[in-house]
């Protein structure tokens, strides 16, 4: 008897100690914050369980990392999200995205601030404006506008990412965050006017706001002890300027995606594989 017993021991704590953490606790309780980049916001196909307005897709940076790890999906990612929708509702009838997050919740991801101010939106249309009045010659961007993007972020944008940080952690004090720098939107040198109708000597001034950005990002999550997912080096060669196939970042002109300038199914793929590289719970 004793003998029989002391199988069973062994083979129960065997059993314990060989199953995978999961079968304990079910699957890990995952939410999806942020904005467009996101929710990968006109890639085909849609989410129909979406609010209309956030144009969210089922094939976004969330749902392909739940698909491949098997984790519970919370998606609340919306389009055009700033971190002041994260504390209030973006839209009627759409709950402020913090409400997603609870005390249990294990792991939470996201990608926002390039809205605050509307950074993203008036570097784009602004440098978009002024290369086409130089037709593409010239830094045009750079010399109206020189830091005050720049500017903004330092002294706006990076203050509003801490406090929505510091949010979710207070919610979710276990969960392990995670916030993704933006992939690059277009090359280090020399452009594409024919897509991006951006002026051959704005192209680097573009993207040194967007490494602005990113570096925000970074201090951020650096400040609040969240894991920062670095975008840079994946993305680099993937940019709007790219051939389709290849760019991860869809351009103002001859692109695929109707939401211009915003991340293709292969970016949203690619953002996908970066987070779970840094990720420890999926």
């Amino acid at each position: 008897m004793r003998r029989l017993v002391a199988c069973l021991f062994v083979l129960v704590v065997s059993l314990v100690v060989l199953a995978p953490p999961s079968s304990a606790g079910g699957p890990v309780r995952y939410v999806a914050l942020g904005d467009s980049y996101s929710a990968a916001s006109g890639v085909l196909p849609p989410d129909l369980t979406a609010p209309p307005q956030c144009l969210r897709s089922t094939a976004n940076y969330p749902h392909v990392i739940a698909a491949a790890t098997g984790a519970q999906l919370t998606d609340v990612t919306c389009g055009a999200a700033d971190t002041g929708d994260f504390l209030a509702a973006q839209y009627p009838g759409v709950a402020p995205q913090l409400d997603a997050v609870a005390a249990d919740t294990q792991v939470v991801t996201m990608t926002i601030g390039g809205n605050d101010s509307s950074v993203f939106l008036n570097a784009i249309l602004q440098c978009g404006a002024a290369g086409l009045s130089t037709l593409g010659q010239g830094s045009p961007c750079r010399d109206t506008y020189g830091t005050s993007y720049e500017d903004t972020i330092r002294t706006t944008t990076y203050p509003a990412l801490v406090q929505v940080l510091q949010a979710v952690r207070a919610k979710a004090p276990r969960a392990e965050v995670a916030i993704l720098g933006y992939p690059w939107i277009v090359p280090a040198a020399g452009g594409c006017f024919d897509k991006m109708p951006i002026a051959t000597g704005d192209i680097p001034y573009l993207r040194g706001v967007q490494a602005t950005l990113n570096d925000a990002v970074r201090r951020a999550a650096k400040a609040t002890g969240v894991t920062y997912v670095d975008m840079s080096r994946a993305s680099d060669g993937h940019d709007a300027c790219q051939p389709l196939g290849v760019r991860w970042v869809e351009p103002v002109l001859q692109g695929t995606n109707p939401v211009i300038v915003h991340p293709n199914a292969r970016g949203e793929a690619g953002m996908a594989a970066e987070a779970l590289k840094a990720l420890r719970r999926l």
